[in-house]
């Protein structure tokens, strides 16, 4: 198999491509195209937990935190409906590959952050402030290669925010839908007013292949009456009976989200 082919149909390549900065991926175009990174965590929580010290500790420690090497804005959601249990969802774009890479190290060496963590940093083993950490690193689409926000969620208005995964049962077909996006589904969802906030290819992480992106309105009524007229939009009808995306979804994931006050996002 050629390398060029190679690099263009595997999900695997495409991931290495990305971090290592080679762009565009594929559906960009021959431009450069400076693509963020996104570390999606789900901190799982105790049922009886009301995750009072880790939105304290993200609050006032993390957030600022990482604000201050570049991350922004870092959006932290709970679930409407939890699927998998309780859990606090935390959004942080990085800027590069290196950005991510460095941040740990950046944070451990943050004295304000060490000071400010403490009391959830040094927590006892008895009582800790969630069960395990689930993360994925995303590289943003080409075709959105920066996190968006509305209006209503920079103004931090009443807002509600919908995540959906899609899984697909190759390599190949998670980056044909990956390309569908790229051709002009976010276009149709832009058009359609869906508010969407980021796209990502998962590149590490649980379930893979797959892909993750958000959407966002002011109530659950009015993302509903958006999503209906995206159904019917003329670009988005016509990827949807094009042949070569058939069967890229196998098994599609939608969390309905509320942000924590202190969010970001």
């Amino acid at each position: 198999m050629k390398r060029r082919h190679f690099l263009k149909t595997s999900l695997a390549a495409s991931a290495v491509a990305g971090l290592a900065g080679i762009r565009p991926v594929l559906g960009a175009t021959a431009e450069t195209v400076s693509q963020e990174l996104y570390e999606l965590r789900s901190y799982r929580l105790k049922p009886e937990s009301d995750g009072a010290p880790l939105h304290a500790h993200l609050e006032k420690a993390a957030i600022p935190a990482l604000n201050r090497i570049g991350c922004k804005p870092v959006g932290v959601f709970t679930e409407a409906e939890p699927k998998d249990g309780p859990a606090v969802w935390v959004l942080i774009p990085h800027a590069t590959a290196e950005a991510f890479a460095r941040s740990t190290a950046k944070l451990n060496a943050d004295k304000e952050y060490l000071t400010a963590g403490a009391a959830y940093l040094e927590t006892a083993k008895n009582n800790p402030a969630f069960v395990r950490i689930d993360t994925w690193l995303l590289l943003a689409f080409a075709g959105m290669p920066r996190l968006q926000q509305p209006e209503y969620s920079k103004a931090k208005t009443t807002r509600i925010f919908e995540m959906r995964t899609y899984e697909s049962h190759s390599e190949a077909k998670a980056v044909k839908k990956v390309e569908m996006f790229n051709s002009g589904e976010i276009e149709a969802m832009v058009g359609s007013n869906l508010g969407p906030i980021f796209f990502g290819q998962a590149l590490s992480g649980p379930n893979l292949p797959h892909l993750t992106y958000m959407l966002s309105a002011v109530d659950r009524e009015t993302h509903r009456k958006n999503f209906g007229g995206f159904g019917s939009h003329p670009a988005w009808k016509k990827l949807a009976g094009d042949p070569q995306y058939k069967d890229t979804v196998s098994k599609s994931i939608s969390r309905f989200l509320n942000p924590t006050a202190y969010s970001q996002i």
